[in-house]
This record gives C-alpha cells, sequence and structure tokens, in this order.
C-alpha cells in the first residue's frame, strides 16, 4: 500500500481510486450514533489529511451530516469513503478502504459516551466523550 508515503484505495466496485499522501499511522474509532447508523458499526478511519485525490469523483454522493462536515460514498456500491471536514478539507479514510493493510494501530475512540454495551475492543486507547470532541474539534461561533 505505502509507496514514498502514499497510500491508494478504491471502492468496492472500483468505480473511485483514491490516493492519499502521507497518511496517518494511527486508527481512530467513532461510535457515534451516525457513525454507527452510517455503517453498521464504529468507523474505523485513518485522517489523512487535505493531500487526497480522487478519481471518478462523478461516482460520489456527499451527504452534509453537519454543519462542519460531509460523508462521501460511492453511488454505485454504497462504499463508505471518507468523511471530511469542510473548512479544513481534512479527510477521514476508512481504514478497510485501501489496497493492501497498512501497518497501523488503534489510537483512539471518540463518543465513548456513545458506544452501545454490545462491542468493546481490547486494545486499551485514550477515549473521548462526544462533549469533548465538540471542545476540541467544532467550530468556534464568530463574535
Amino acid at each position: 500500500m505505502a509507496v514514498n508515503n502514499q497510500s491508494t484505495g478504491s471502492c468496492l466496485c472500483g468505480a473511485i481510486k483514491l490516493t492519499v499522501r502521507n497518511p496517518g499511522t494511527s486508527i481512530g474509532a467513532c461510535h457515534c450514533d451516525m457513525c454507527r447508523k452510517w455503517g453498521g458499526g464504529p468507523l474505523l478511519a485513518v485522517e489523512c489529511g487535505s493531500d487526497v485525490t480522487l478519481e471518478g469523483e462523478d461516482n460520489i454522493t456527499l451527504y452534509n451530516s453537519s454543519a462542519w462536515a460531509e460523508r462521501g460514498f460511492c453511488k454505485h456500491c454504497g462504499t463508505h469513503l471518507f468523511y471530511r471536514l469542510k473548512e479544513t478539507r481534512q479527510y477521514h479514510v476508512p481504514a478497510g478502504l485501501f489496497d493492501n493493510e497498512p501497518e497501523l494501530t488503534l489510537g483512539l475512540q471518540i463518543f465513548i459516551d456513545e458506544k452501545p454495551p454490545y462491542y468493546r475492543f481490547a486494545n486499551e486507547t485514550p477515549a473521548l466523550t462526544g462533549a469533548e470532541v465538540f471542545a476540541m474539534y467544532a467550530p468556534k461561533p464568530e463574535r
């Protein structure tokens, strides 16, 4: 997968290909109600910054999931492609989307207060509540 700090991936049907320069090495797990509804479980994603190239963009459908973020998926096969912050254009890409399994570790869990009791990860990681996530990342109101 990684060649010169570059990773590639594609959707299930191959209509969309992505290239990420300098992807993160840690997986973040989001347990929020929206991510679990979107994918049927927690979103396991790699922070990929804004240096992401998408081929086949006309096959991407965007869903504005909040005032600050949108989610992209393939309009043909339904593959979840990214969670993207609108202001900074920073991508969080599902770990399973990459062509080869990279050397990743589970490094953080967010919205831990929304995690249902029917699953838990064996890895010990830092865990943030929804309020802590919003305090750190939500856009601040203009004055």
